[in-house]
């Protein structure tokens, strides 16, 4: 009986895309196994890598459009259109990511998500009326405002004079004038994907977990928490709902919160959307193994990352399911109860980027010898 074998990794987040890291892992796995089966899929959760698995799943039309990047500087992002135009998926870290702003530049205090506004608006100008906007890697923490004031929501201040991007202003806001937004948008769904389900506010809110990788010091994170209060606090005057406190509000220094408050999106989870759109339930049923992989197993896995997500889904139907991690890093083992083996590929902290592709299908190759003993 042929081995059926599903290759499901997401990237290996600056050493391999998810593509390139499935291919190394097929590469390791067919060197000891060469009649197997294998079907390579690779994962995202609604952070990097969004735009390639669902391009390459829906055979979509790659796009690029000219925008502001989370410091103001025009940048050219990446996104995508499926279903014959209808549909459009974007990473908000291609507009308003911290890899566009090098690390001595970075300053969430303000940095801001108006790119990331404008490339909704160029997935509406392109006919999309269902709009993905995978939300992860910001360098922002402005809880969307940048966004959703690209889209026509006005934050003003008491004098009516619209602020300046930035979060750092929010301190003087009183109004929030939601009747310039898009019209568009009352046709259109907009759908944010995140891995994460931390709120805006508080101890697990978008500054205090976040913000520190971005740039912010003790004192930042602290006026960042109180800025994003001020926003939340007057977003519930506006329209007498409260969104700060959603299972991932805080996702992408608030952005998601700022879409669902101001633009009327939708939360959801990134592996959700995506598991749907390559039909996993169904390739997990069919076959006999799984292989993922991720670029660092740590505590963050747990919180519905994609190899996680998809270990739970293969446990659930009773399939032997292997992670292949860059890294394992301590405080990982609450993240152990989705795969039946972790791997680890570098003995180090990380990967070596040169040999990365190398080492995973080296790593996977011995494995596999050893299961076949």
């Amino acid at each position: 009986m042929t081995l059926k074998v599903l290759i499901a990794p997401q990237e290996f987040k600056g050493t391999l895309t998810a593509l390139q890291a499935g291919q190394a892992i097929m590469r390791g796995f067919t060197s000891v196994h060469d009649q197997a089966e294998v079907d390579v899929v690779p994962l995202a959760d609604g952070g990097a890598g969004t735009v390639d698995v669902l391009l390459t799943a829906g055979d979509g039309e790659e796009r690029f459009t000219r925008v502001t990047d989370p410091m103001g500087r025009p940048v050219h992002a990446r996104w995508g259109l499926l279903d014959g135009g209808k549909t459009a998926v974007i990473e908000m870290a291609a507009a308003s990511g911290l890899a566009l702003v090098q690390k001595a530049d970075r300053d969430p205090m303000t940095a801001h998500t108006y790119g990331t506004g404008e490339l909704i608006l160029a997935a509406l100008d392109a006919g999309a009326r269902r709009i993905l906007i995978g939300a992860g890697g910001s360098a922002t923490c402005d809880g969307g405002v940048g966004a959703a004031s690209a889209l026509g929501v006005a934050f003003l201040d008491d004098k009516g004079a619209h602020l300046p991007l930035g979060p750092r202003h929010l301190a003087r806001l009183k109004k929030i004038d939601k009747s310039g937004l898009d019209p568009r948008l009352a046709g259109a769904t907009l759908e944010v994907l995140t891995d994460v389900r931390n709120p805006l506010l508080g101890e697990e809110g978008s500054a205090r977990i976040y913000a520190p990788q971005k740039g912010a010091d003790h004192d930042d994170i602290e006026r960042l928490d109180t800025l994003l209060h001020q926003l939340a606090r007057i977003s519930r005057e506006t329209s007498g709902e409260a969104f700060e406190q959603e299972a991932g509000s805080g996702a992408a220094g608030g952005l998601a919160f700022g879409l669902r408050a101001f633009c009327g999106g939708q939360l959801r989870r990134g592996f959700d959307v995506i598991s749907e759109a390559l039909g996993l339930f169904t390739k997990v049923n069919e076959c006999d193994l799984v292989l993922t992989g991720e670029g660092q197993l740590d505590p963050q896995t747990a919180y519905f990352k994609g190899p996680y997500a998809l270990g739970r889904l293969a446990r659930m139907q009773k399939k032997r399911v292997v992670i292949f991690a860059g890294a394992v890093h301590g405080g990982s083992s609450g993240v152990r109860d989705a795969f039946d083996e972790v791997v680890a590929v570098s003995r180090g902290n990380r990967l070596d980027p040169a040999r990365a592709g190398v080492d995973l299908e080296e790593a996977v190759a011995r494995w596999a010898i050893r299961q076949s003993k």
